[in-house]
Parts: structure tokens; C-alpha cells; sequence
């Protein structure tokens, strides 16, 4: 069974920062690539950031030097660190592998697996 366990996030005020983490099980994940994908109620979902299994990376606009994507493939988990964070950041953040890859705007609406989603909130 596919499992993409997500922990961390919570509220911060501006300025603050977070990590966010997401565990997979279920699958042989070798060849996926990663991403954090995020949605504000009420909106549509976004690509935040993709890491492929080569390690190359690709970001939103908006998070480029704040947010950076990792990944340990021994163990099959997924980071995002996020620092300077806005209110603009308030979001419901999902973690997503997809076999296929690509640029962070690619991913939406189309991946393979998305995990159960994590809020993060914001204060000014």
C-alpha cells in the first residue's frame, strides 16, 4: 500500500521558518522524482517545488531563495525547508511523487501520489 506520511508544519509568525517532511513506503521509489505542492482554500493547487532523482531542483517564483527541497533516497524521505515565511505562504502543503518529472508548474494537476496534506499558517 502507498503511503506519503507528511509531518511538521504549524503556525509561525512572518519571518518564521518551518520544515516540512514526508516519509514514502509502498513503493519502489528509485526512479520518482518529488514535490511539495501547496493550495490556499478556496484556490487552485500549485507546484511549489520538484526535486528529480537526479537531484536537480526547480521552484515557484515565489519561494525561489526561501524554500529549498531535499531528499534522502536511502530512506525514501522528503524535506522542505522554508524560511522567511509570508502570510502569502498560508497554505494546506502536500508532498507528491510522480514518475514522470518535470518542471514545478507541470505537476499540477498531474502526479502519481500526493500525501495528506499538512497546514502551514502564517501571521503577519
Amino acid at each position: 500500500q502507498v503511503q506519503l506520511m507528511q509531518s511538521g508544519g504549524g503556525s509561525v509568525p512572518a519571518g518564521g521558518s518551518l520544515t516540512l517532511t514526508c516519509v514514502a513506503s509502498g513503493h519502489s521509489w528509485g526512479s520518482y522524482s518529488w514535490g511539495w505542492l501547496r493550495q490556499v482554500a478556496g484556490k487552485r493547487l500549485e507546484g511549489v517545488a520538484v526535486i528529480d532523482d537526479d537531484g536537480s531542483t526547480d521552484y515557484v517564483d515565489s519561494v525561489k531563495g526561501r524554500f529549498t527541497i531535499s531528499r534522502i533516497n536511502a530512506n525514501n524521505t522528503l524535506y522542505l525547508q522554508m524560511h522567511n515565511l509570508t502570510p502569502e505562504d498560508t497554505a494546506m502543503y502536500y508532498c507528491a511523487a510522480d514518475v514522470r518529472g518535470g518542471s514545478v508548474a507541470s505537476w499540477v494537476p498531474d502526479y502519481n501520489y500526493r500525501g495528506q496534506g499538512t497546514q502551514v499558517t502564517v501571521s503577519s
